[in-house]
């Protein structure tokens, strides 16, 4: 009775979340976002000090306190302005972004990309407009992003958030202690079959190891990483399925053979000792599992962050070594990551929006904030050798700001960014996909849920209670396990969400000419 009390809450409160995201956005639209105070020269009026509260995602480096005091001292004396820079952790990140974004607490900037909902919290009013405050508050900012990057931010005709500039890859590829595959003559992880046999020896010869680094995160970690690597499906929101090379015909993926194939895959890693028992209570990052040597392998990640776990490992165990595996070269392409990929917003509660505007151009445009945010102090948390290079002072432990500590991806400046020595073969994967890239026809898609919030919310909840655990290798028959999940997603209003989110996409397809 309590579990049953305790996720009926579970759905209720996260039904009201959105409820209040889209009420309030809607009474709200357009606030702060008319002409910015300026002075007689037209400058940004700054003669009220203010506090900015920066949201981001994930954990806060240790030498934080640091770097904010070092950062408060320059927007003082530039902005007038002083910014508390707050971090959700990765502990249950998304019911807390959540929670910032329907309490109506003041919020100045937060961490937008597809991956938290940017599009479907823009359509739902939980930040505000930026086309007029732009050209006042940060004019620099303004010109110095391109305008088709502008453009292919916009919800509704609008910008809402500020995207990064940087052209990278974040498709995924395969993570693996090359070492071991040396010393144990095991295959390279090129597909599932030649993965499955690297973990296979992982798991014979290095019994204590983890052949893979796995989380809490199923959809993410296995589910998505699956439909990349078999290329035969886009994203599988609410369990519609669409093809890159098919993309105006959406098919229903859950409880098709596609569907029953990935679950008998996943159960069998579970049977084999792959997938922990426990792993739905597992809160470790994955690159954490790895540098640590908890466990041997990957099942999915970008060069960047293949990169910076290379860094980590370097400082502290320099006999270890780490691979890629690029998944193009089993699907033959690869996707540039679309401009909505990391980005930042200001809230529709913000009190102080021209001001985050302008720190926010301050972060990108300014190289000392730039530097300070992205790589901590020279001399303590880095330093740059006499070719150029980054290098990182201590090890992963010690060193209390590593490279990009902040997660500030979404501020990176290609003209000040400082990379080390190894980020070379991460650029040599860049220019190999650039032979096979396609363009992202996914991310560009902006989903309106609101005639089926409380349906989609519903479905959430039936999603962790009866898929994550098939996703897991927990369920022992899968076709009953699969019966019982559709059953109570169809429960929760399944059908409703699936024809209206395939009526949008097709809409969507329509409207930009996705052939």
């Amino acid at each position: 009775m309590k579990r049953t009390v305790k996720r009926t809450c579970s759905i209720l409160l996260s039904t009201v979340f959105l409820c209040i995201i889209i009420l309030t956005g809607c009474s709200n639209t357009g606030q702060n976002s008319g002409n910015a105070p300026v002075t007689e020269d037209g400058k940004l009026d700054t003669s009220k000090k203010v506090e900015l509260q920066f949201y981001m995602l994930g954990d806060a480096p240790k030498d934080l306190a640091v770097i904010e005091a070092e950062i408060n001292k320059m927007a003082q004396e530039d902005l007038n302005t002083t910014v508390k820079f707050n971090f959700t952790t990765w502990t249950d990140w998304d019911q807390k972004y959540k929670l910032l974004l329907s309490s109506g607490q003041s919020i100045d900037l937060i961490f937008t990309a597809e991956w938290t909902q940017y599009q479907s919290y823009a359509k739902a009013g939980a930040f505000l407009a930026l086309d007029e405050l732009l050209p006042v508050a940060a004019p620099e900012l303004h010109k110095f992003v391109p305008e088709d990057m502008w453009n292919a931010v916009k919800i509704d005709d609008s910008i809402y958030t500020i995207p990064a500039t940087y052209k990278e890859y974040v498709n995924n590829g395969f993570v693996y202690r090359e070492d071991l595959r040396k010393k144990y003559d095991l295959p390279k992880p090129v597909d599932l079959e030649t993965f499955e046999a690297y973990m296979d020896g992982i798991k014979k010869n290095e019994p204590g190891m983890m052949p893979v680094s796995l989380n809490s995160d199923v959809i993410g970690n296995l589910h998505d990483r699956y439909t990349e690597i078999s290329s035969f499906a886009g994203p599988t929101k609410y369990g519609v399925g669409v093809k890159y090379d098919n993309p105006k015909e959406p098919f229903i993926f859950w409880g098709s053979e596609e569907h029953k194939a990935e679950l008998e895959m996943l159960k069998r890693w579970a049977d084999k000792g792959f997938i922990p028992k426990n792993v739905l209570n597992i809160k470790d990052t994955l690159q954490s599992q790895i540098t640590s040597g908890k466990s041997a392998a990957i099942f999915g990640d970008n060069p960047t962050r293949f990169n910076d776990a290379v860094i980590k490992i370097k400082a502290s165990q320099p006999d270890w070594e780490l691979a890629y595996t690029p998944f193009a070269e089993k699907t033959g392409y690869s996707t540039p990551v679309h401009p909505i990929h990391n980005g930042f917003a200001v809230p529709k509660n913000s009190k102080n929006a021209e001001r985050a505007l302008a720190f926010y151009e301050k972060l990108v445009t300014d190289k000392r904030y730039n530097l300070f945010t992205q790589y901590g102090i020279e001399g303590k948390n880095y330093e740059v050798d006499a070719n150029g290079y980054y290098k990182l002072i201590g090890d992963a432990q010690s060193n209390g700001f590593p490279r990009e500590g902040m997660n500030g991806w979404a501020w990176r400046n290609p003209e000040f960014m400082l990379f080390d020595e190894g980020y070379d073969g991460v650029k040599a994967i860049f220019a190999e996909l650039d032979k096979v890239q396609k363009p992202d026809i996914f991310t560009g898609f902006a989903e309106d849920y609101t005639s089926y919030q409380a349906e989609k919310a519903a479905l959430e909840q039936v999603e962790k209670q009866y898929l994550y655990p098939l996703l897991a290798g927990l369920v022992t028959n899968i076709d009953e396990g699969i019966d019982t999940f559709l059953a109570k997603a169809k429960q929760a209003g399944l059908e409703k969400v699936q024809t209206e989110y395939t009526k949008q996409w097709n809409a969507y397809v329509e409207e930009q000419g996705i052939q």
